[in-house]
């Protein structure tokens, strides 16, 4: 099947998948296209929310909807690395052997990441750059396609450790959550105080998501495209001769290399989820929010007047 066909497909695949989620999931369809985006990318997402907006119940669908084995980690002070990557214990031979934690799985949801401490964070680095996990000396690989999706409260502060920059920025999106309107509210709790269960079918195998994934890194991109996605990032860098008025007054530092990349890969999917062989400026454009305002830091003079992330991002477009 040629890359063009397979495209095709996908376009029908994914508006599927999307009717399957919405079968569970009220609203919410720029942070579900978000999500995918960034699985079909091969990238990992941050969630960011309040409690009760079905972040965990939204990810699980998703999971099951595209056939992936399913993990959820509750972050907590006293998570320790072994807790989520497993530990090596002697059987009844005598010899090592190694138990697998929860992080291998397809699809993982740190729940609430910023509660535990830098050591146990640190551990999902390598599982989320390299796919594989170091125990005593081992390296075991994880298996393929694997996500990382981890959420964070943004109101609570007490008792976290913010994630340090290097960590964020593996993260392809930053997805802010908001509240349903009233008619979603509504019909979320017409579906969740009823006794009617809902089937989600399995509409992928993990091998058919790696193929989408491959063809999908094979769409061409135009030049004067990536010309674009780079000049937008490095018009984030308040110490270049290209930044944005508004970045030089309000921003202390810029997004780094990987945000090109990101953008690139990102718009890739986007246009190809609307039946597109190849993406343009505005494809950089839809994606760029999301996976630029977790990478440039604010100095104390925009939070002193209210300058929010996207009014910088929206600047440079």
């Amino acid at each position: 099947m040629s890359d063009v066909a397979i495209i095709e497909n996908f376009v029908e695949k994914y508006k599927a998948l999307k009717i399957e989620i919405a079968k569970v999931i009220v609203g919410q369809e720029e942070v579900i296209d978000q999500i995918l985006i960034s699985i079909f990318s091969g990238g990992h997402s941050l969630l960011i929310g309040v409690p009760g907006l079905a972040k965990t119940l939204m990810v699980n669908t998703i999971a099951q909807a595209l056939g992936l084995d399913f993990k959820r980690i509750q972050f907590t002070p006293d998570l320790m690395p072994s807790d989520i990557l497993g530990s090596e214990i002697l059987d009844e031979d005598r010899k090592f052997k190694f138990i697998k934690g929860p992080i291998f799985a397809n699809i993982i949801l740190a729940d609430e990441i910023n509660r535990t401490p830098p050591k146990t964070q640190a551990a999902l680095l390598e599982a989320m750059q390299e796919r594989a996990v170091t125990v005593a000396g081992h390296q075991y690989k994880l298996e393929l396609p694997y996500f990382v999706l981890a959420t964070q409260n943004p109101i609570e502060q007490e008792g976290t450790y913010p994630l340090p920059e290097a960590q964020l920025d593996r993260f392809m999106f930053a997805i802010n959550l908001q509240y349903p309107s009233f008619e979603e509210e509504v019909n979320v709790v017409k579906a969740t105080t009823s006794d009617s269960k809902v089937t989600v079918n399995s509409l992928f195998t993990a091998q058919e998501i790696i193929d989408f994934q491959n063809v999908i890194r094979r769409i061409p991109v135009a030049d004067n495209v990536i010309e674009y996605a780079v000049g937008m990032v490095s018009k984030t860098r308040p110490n270049t001769d290209s930044a944005a008025d508004l970045v030089k007054e309000y921003i202390d530092w810029g997004a780094g290399p990987r945000a090109s990349q990101n953008l690139i890969l990102a718009a890739k999917t986007y246009a190809a989820t609307k039946g597109k062989f190849s993406p343009d400026s505005e494809d950089i454009q839809k994606v760029a929010t999301s996976i630029l305002c977790h990478r440039i830091i604010k100095n104390y003079k925009a939070e002193a007047e209210g300058i929010t992330d996207e009014a910088v991002i929206k600047s440079l477009f």
